[in-house]
């Protein structure tokens, strides 16, 4: 394979007014490019539709042959409904999205609550977004247990969902990606 057929790529797909997200090249010549429009800050969020992946295809297609880049299969794609947040960048377009985050390292130590309820040795959390001055916060709740079936219970006795947040930095992320909410019901009002 020719050398800088990324280069070649993001020319390729910044002249067609997208932007590349990511290009993985896999095992028996796959080539999956992933693409998406171009985020203006205060504007509504846009999304690829399937006439600009067959637009980049052709595109890419044609431009590769010329190139001589070798591959088997080309797959041009959004980033999807759990893309992936690769920087800072992506966090503050997605300020007040729901998200999952994964830790690098676990909070506390095993078998203990930290201060703010948290239990020890957690890397996994989903919940808001927010940004803080020059930190990252991330605000979920956690239910109470499920009762079991059947079970008499007072309004005395049912726990309210505690509201937790945790603050990070960008550094202490292994992953964060857009958490894949969907309502079956249709749209809402």
């Amino acid at each position: 394979m020719q050398a800088g057929y990324q280069q070649i790529i993001e020319q390729t797909v910044k002249g067609l007014g997208l932007e590349l997200v990511e290009i993985q090249r896999s095992a028996g010549g796959l080539l999956r490019v992933t693409i998406e429009l171009p985020h203006i800050a205060g504007e509504p969020e846009q999304y690829i539709q399937v006439e600009d992946c067959e637009r980049v295809t052709r595109q890419l297609q044609y431009v590769l042959e010329v190139e001589a880049v070798d591959y088997s299969r080309l797959e041009v794609s959004s980033p999807g409904i759990d893309r992936l947040l690769r920087n800072e960048v992506d966090l503050a377009r997605f300020v007040g999205e729901v998200i999952d985050i994964t830790l690098k390292m676990p909070i506390g130590q095993a078998g203990q609550v930290t201060e703010q309820g948290i239990t020890a040795s957690r890397r996994k959390f989903r919940g808001t977004l927010e940004k803080l001055n020059a930190a990252w916060q991330i605000v979920w709740k956690d239910e109470p247990k499920p009762l079991k079936p059947g079970a008499k219970v007072s309004q005395k006795k049912l726990d309210a969902a505690l509201q937790n947040a945790l603050g990070f930095e960008w550094h202490e992320i292994r992953e964060a990606r857009l958490a894949p909410l969907v309502n079956f019901k249709g749209r809402s009002k």
